[in-house]
């Protein structure tokens, strides 16, 4: 039986000091340890769909999902929107993609479009650069905000940007599983 390790994302399998998630600091404090986690789970999701035109990007995982990398790519750019610009740092800013009327635009509107598929990463890397920046300048992992809604996790309360952090660590782990999926779906990758 031939072995599918050919199919990953480094020749070897093994780590590659090309690889920028192995070039990170080490033994930071908690900021830049939950930083760093976030920063290589991004650029993990930039790795899985790197080479892929927009057909690909848009491919629809089994019906009756909606799900695709390009309508993943959507989906985080609207969570690190509403966290970060919204929540923590309490601009008034239009939602992305989703409204009242269409809760899941992120991904019903993933569509074959390069375009569609250029303005979806120039969102969402808009958005990873604003929470980087926010993260980075806050006077503390204690800075909050009220989340009366339960929109973000917080149980319906306060939520420190600790744990706004966690949260994102969360949601991208959890997506990047869906990737890693896709992506093999796709052309045969699998996940690294």
């Amino acid at each position: 039986m031939a072995t599918r390790r050919a199919d990953m994302f480094t020749a070897d399998g093994r780590p590659s000091p090309d690889d920028p998630r192995e070039h990170r600091v080490r033994l930071g404090d908690e900021r830049i340890t939950l930083a760093e986690s976030l920063r290589c789970l991004r650029l993990t999701l930039e790795l899985k769909c790197a080479g892929l035109d927009a057909e690909a990007m848009a491919k629809r995982a089994v019906e009756p999902s909606t799900m695709s990398l390009l309508g993943l790519v959507r989906h985080l750019a609207e969570v690190e929107r509403a966290t970060f610009r919204v929540l923590l740092a309490g601009q008034d800013v239009p939602r992305l993609y989703c409204t009242g009327a269409d809760r899941d635009a992120d991904f019903d509107g993933a569509v074959a479009d390069p375009a569609v598929v250029a303005q979806a990463w120039a969102a969402w890397r808009a958005e990873a650069d604003f929470a980087t920046r926010f993260v980075a300048e806050a006077p503390s992992l204690d800075v909050g905000a009220e989340d009366p809604a339960n929109r973000h996790g917080s149980g319906g309360g306060p939520i420190s940007l600790r744990e706004a952090l966690v949260g994102l660590i969360e949601e991208y782990a959890r997506h990047l599983g869906h990737v890693d999926l896709l992506r093999e779906r796709i052309d045969g990758r699998l996940g690294q």
